[in-house]
């Protein structure tokens, strides 16, 4: 690898680093008033079902969108874990999982 290649590399882990990283240590440092806590404890829910829907959801030219049939159908398990585990990463394995059998099998 020529180090072109490797201090691109670099570079982009740099800048998809710093924005990610900055913000978190600054926030560690600062008191922010309970009404923006509050706020900001709103943000992970909203940004969650965003991308919910934007993964079971495909957008058509005319009318409203189509539903991801085998995707909105591996949501049901992994809400069900969600719920009941709370862990973040039962969720995403039994996400992962159920999605990979269903297009397997129904794909």
């Amino acid at each position: 690898m020529n180090n072109y290649v490797l201090l691109t590399i670099l570079g982009c882990s740099l800048v998809t680093w710093i924005p990610r990283i900055i913000p978190f240590l600054i926030s560690k440092r600062v008191d922010f008033p309970k009404w923006f806590l509050r706020f900001l404890s709103f943000i992970p829910i909203c940004i969650l079902t965003a991308l919910l829907f934007q993964s079971i959801l495909e957008a058509q030219t005319s009318g409203f969108p189509k539903l991801k049939l085998l995707e909105a159908i591996s949501c049901i398990p992994t809400l069900l874990v969600a719920i009941r585990t709370k862990d973040l990463m039962k969720t995403v394995v039994v996400g992962i999982v159920t999605i990979a059998v269903l297009r397997i099998f129904l794909g």
